[in-house]
């Protein structure tokens, strides 16, 4: 039924998120499903579907504007609304605005007028927002337009007093300096978060996929007629979904002290976007066949990439898995996406000259290295190998059929 929407929560450690795009105004008719707003967040950027059809009534929450998780951002009704009401909706609220700019005028510590975001952004760089203009709706000041404010003065000639010394270094010719998406942002905050939270240990793993590369071989035909590429992640993604089940330090968390061992086995997947990176969620992988989770890998990849992914899937990840060896990586130390405990990178499989298993002969195998970066406040480096090598065992001696 039409009612109240909120800003909904992209993630367990997520708390707030910003509204990029409207993609209706008040008055518009909706339909259920029908792409209502896009939202960004350090997990994730993605349009949100409308959970029912219906007329938008007000939207509370303005393009670039950031709240915290729940907030209320929009009002839809059943009946369409009455275009005066409209109208005098909009006044009230660019009045409430304007009243809002003159008080900040008379007492610059009252930033209330301000999004939560713009006024972090004013405080931290110790600016007045009276002296920045705004180009938003009734004069608003958004964020680019803070960020536009910082960039001009950087070249503007020092106060008298100041130290010429510390006078900005102009960038040479051809440079470009551009602000930080919110995407690039967040990732940015969450990588430093994490980095000063866990204490980073990693151990590197080779292991040999040519049984795997035969099996997949031998069912290429009739993956194809699934309508789906079978690819080494699936394989590898089941093995580290058994071997959680049998290593549960792995499948945890330490929060306040206390360790949350995880009922689920649900295991997040780095997809690559454009201007940054998203980690959808495989959840109950332990559970599924070669088949489900080849099909729910590509499902999840492809709709992070068109921003269609919905709340749930981006939530509740207990593990994470980082496949850069598609272009090429072989060995690599990525950060852990916090509260997790470990994350594993995949490098590339190639074809390397070893000695064969169980013979003294040299041979041509399909090889991988796999790193595990985990969290040394709750794993030991025994465990973290023990881990490693249940996965090695499963990937070479593979024993399944694609409906397993």
């Amino acid at each position: 039924m039409p009612g109240e929407i909120k800003m909904p929560q992209m993630g367990e450690s997520i708390t707030e998120g910003t509204v990029i795009k409207w993609f209706v105004a008040p008055g518009d008719r909706i339909e259920r499903d029908a792409p209502l707003l896009e939202i960004s967040t350090d997990k994730v950027d993605t349009a949100i579907p409308s959970p029912a059809s219906g007329y938008i009534a007000e939207v509370l929450v303005e393009e670039g504007e950031t709240v915290p998780v729940d907030t209320l951002v929009c009002i839809l009704s059943e009946e369409k609304p009455d275009p005066a009401a409209l109208k005098r909706s909009a006044e009230a609220a660019a009045d409430a605005r304007d009243k809002a700019g003159s008080s900040a005028e008379a007492e610059n510590d009252d930033k209330a007028w301000l999004s939560p975001a713009v006024r972090k952004l004013v405080r931290d760089h110790g600016l007045n927002a009276s002296e920045i203009q705004g180009t938003g709706e009734g004069g608003r000041l958004s964020r680019k337009d803070v960020l536009n404010y910082i960039e001009s003065r950087k070249g503007a000639p020092p106060a008298a007093g100041a130290d010429p010394g510390n006078k900005p270094v102009s960038p040479p010719r051809g440079d470009r300096i551009e602000p930080m998406s919110l995407m690039r942002r967040k990732i940015a905050e969450h990588m430093v978060h994490s980095k000063s939270t866990s204490p980073h240990v990693s151990t590197v793993h080779e292991v040999d996929f040519t049984d795997v590369d035969e099996f997949r071989k031998k069912h290429r035909a009739e993956w194809q007629e699934r309508g789906v590429k079978l690819t080494y992640l699936p394989f590898l993604t089941q093995a580290v979904a058994r071997a959680l089940k049998t290593h549960p330090d792995l499948n945890a968390s330490l929060v306040d002290d206390k360790i949350h061992y995880k009922a689920e086995v649900n295991i997040g997947l780095a997809v690559a976007l454009d201007n940054g990176l998203v980690v959808p969620v495989l959840h109950q992988a332990d559970k599924l066949s070669i088949a489900e989770i080849a099909a729910g890998v590509s499902d999840l990849a492809d709709r992070a990439r068109s921003k269609t992914l919905k709340p749930g899937e981006v939530q509740g990840g207990t593990f994470t898995i980082t496949n850069p060896g598609g272009w090429g990586t072989l060995i690599g130390t990525p950060i852990i996406n916090q509260p997790q405990s470990g994350i594993l990178c995949f490098g590339a499989v190639q074809k390397r000259v070893v000695v064969v298993p169980g013979t003294d002969s040299i041979g041509v195998r399909n090889m991988s290295y796999l790193t595990l970066t985990f969290d040394h406040r709750l794993i030991d480096g025994a465990v973290a190998d023990q881990f490693m090598e249940n996965i090695r065992k499963t990937i070479e001696t593979v024993d399944c059929t694609l409906d397993k």
